[in-house]
């Protein structure tokens, strides 16, 4: 069954508002007023939605690209918007792509950047599909993007959001099904590109540290430094798509989430965006250059490599290099130090580059959830994680917990306390260093509802919000049922009125007031989805006496 008639009539009340794209929320407060759809499938879905054209060829400054309609969307996939980044490229910061002649088939994905593959006996990576990201294959021709838009006049103006995809700074791409931008273009009305780009050694390899030529300074931040080419092609070329480069919001979760918080301290990425996102991914340090050399160190020692034949860095397979990098294990993030970045993202405070962004920051209930598998765990043994976690306190813990959720599974209590210990204490920090500088308003929601896929067990867990932002309710998150729409219409509401004012108010949500430490203000998107001063204060407070751990998430 298809929602295409659904949202046409969506459509019509949103160009019945007349001039509401120039009152900054009502695009999405029309999108709330959404009649039930027509028996029957709009005419013409196969052929382009009812369009009498399939394909639409526009031009970019390296070319034409032809794309295709899908519905009321037309899609163009797989755009370089670099050189490939093997042999003299590799370890070295993007290059342009190159111009051709003719028109340019964009139907199907480019390269995703070699990775590991998702191990199938995981149902976490199951249920996100974290599997399909190299559906064109892997190798080092993996600068590229996918844009979705409802219309290529220049004229259009329509906002345009830029999405990092998740996996950490090692695994996967702007290709995966769980960043299809095609629901969102259509829903909120805007231009959507996902980016795909180096990652883990191929990305963020601190060779000058390891005793690399000069050349190479850049070898631990290339990974970065290719999203910041991707938004200077958005910013050339986004008209094309009907986009307009004046109202860029750039998101991510996870990984992206750690992206965008990067790329908000990167003094090259100034004025190519304008609103950001970050979801389960607060990034507040990345590599030293000390920590960064000793990663390299131990790949170059894998690799056979040194100062008599630095040359092979670049000749080498790239299998080889994946293999050494799957064998030596470590850290391979982003290094600072150079002055594509010189500072940690948000430590000790926020970037002064990107002051005047505004910023939103959230967590999942249960984010920790996605690394856990002891779906079994007791009442019993989850005391005896939080007295392990707390020592001397566990019993008070496990009872704070069920005062606040009593009918939740230990599993779940456990995901909820390793996520408040590790990945939300540095989402509060994040937004309060941000509401610091005083400048553009930093906004936090947690969302607490808990997915009914593989029977309810993960919860609120990691990466359930990515679908919601995109308007993809069709995945297993959400499974098309009515809750689950409600809940994408919630989210992705917001991000369309966040692009186009930096005020996330809509009328899906109640009022939504910007955070500060004083005033600890967070959206709670739950089925009564509500604001809330200081949620779980109480929990936050014992954490926050503690050290934090090591990983991000707890």
């Amino acid at each position: 069954m298809t929602d295409n008639s659904h949202r046409t009539a969506s459509r019509r009340a949103v160009m019945a508002a007349g001039a509401a794209l120039a009152a900054a929320a009502a695009a999405p407060r029309a999108l709330a007023q959404t009649p039930a759809p027509p028996a029957t499938a709009p005419a013409g879905l196969a052929a382009g939605g009812g369009s009498s054209k399939i394909f639409r060829t526009t031009e970019i400054a390296t070319g034409k690209v032809q794309g295709i309609a899908n519905g009321p969307v037309w899609e163009f996939k797989g755009i370089p918007y670099g050189a490939p980044t093997s042999g003299r490229n590799r370890f070295m910061p993007p290059k342009p792509a190159a111009a051709w002649s003719g028109v340019r088939e964009c139907f199907g994905f480019g390269e995703c950047c070699p990775q590991t593959q998702a191990d199938i006996r995981g149902e976490y990576g199951q249920l996100i599909q974290w599997d399909r990201h190299d559906i064109a294959g892997m190798g080092e021709d993996c600068l590229n993007l996918n844009v979705w838009t409802p219309t290529t006049d220049r004229g259009a103006r329509k906002p345009v959001f830029v999405v990092f995809h998740g996996g950490g700074f090692a695994t996967g791409s702007g290709n995966g099904i769980g960043f299809d931008g095609k629901n969102l273009a259509y829903y909120a009305d805007a231009v959507v590109v996902t980016v795909t780009h180096r990652l883990a050694a191929y990305g963020y390899l601190d060779l000058v540290g390891a005793g690399a030529p000069s050349e190479f300074r850049y070898a631990g931040v290339t990974g970065m430094m290719d999203l910041v080419a991707a938004l200077q092609w958005v910013r050339q070329n986004v008209e094309s798509f009907g986009g307009d480069p004046g109202k860029v919001m750039i998101f991510g979760q996870s990984g992206g989430g750690a992206k965008t918080s990067t790329v908000l301290a990167m003094p090259g990425a100034k004025g190519l965006f304008h609103r950001a996102a970050v979801q389960s991914g607060s990034a507040l340090r990345l590599v030293t250059p000390e920590a960064g050399a000793g990663t390299a160190e131990k790949l170059l020692k894998t690799l056979g490599i040194g100062r008599a034949n630095w040359g092979e860095l670049q000749r080498i397979s790239w299998q080889r290099l994946l293999e050494a990098q799957t064998a030596t294990g470590g850290n391979f993030s982003p290094v600072i130090g150079t002055d594509a970045l010189p500072n940690h993202p948000f430590d000790p405070k926020a970037p002064e580059v990107s002051a005047d962004v505004p910023v939103i920051i959230s967590t999942t209930l249960e984010d920790a959830a996605l690394s856990l598998t002891n779906f079994d765990l007791t009442e019993a043994g989850l005391e005896a994680i939080l007295e392990q976690r707390a020592p001397g306190h566990g019993k008070e813990l496990l009872g704070l917990y069920r005062r606040y959720d009593p009918g939740a599974t230990p599993f779940l209590i456990q995901a909820q306390a390793l996520t408040d210990a590790g990945g939300r204490r540095a989402a509060y920090i994040q937004a309060a260093r941000k509401a610091a500088l005083g400048a553009a308003p930093a906004y936090v929601y947690q969302w607490n509802w808990r997915t009914p896929a593989y029977d309810g067990k993960f919860g609120a867990v990691h990466g359930i919000d990515v679908s919601a932002s995109l308007h993809s309710y069709r995945d297993a998150f959400f499974a098309g049922s009515t809750p689950g729409k409600r809940m994408a219409d919630r989210l992705a509401s917001t991000w369309a009125a966040f692009v186009r004012t930096g005020d996330p108010n809509n009328g899906h949500i109640p009022p939504w007031t910007p955070y500060s430490d004083q005033r600890r203000a967070v959206m709670v998107f739950d089925n009564e989805t509500r604001q809330e001063i200081g949620p779980r204060g109480e929990i936050r407070a014992f954490w926050e006496a503690y050290p934090p751990p090591p990983g991000p998430r707890g």
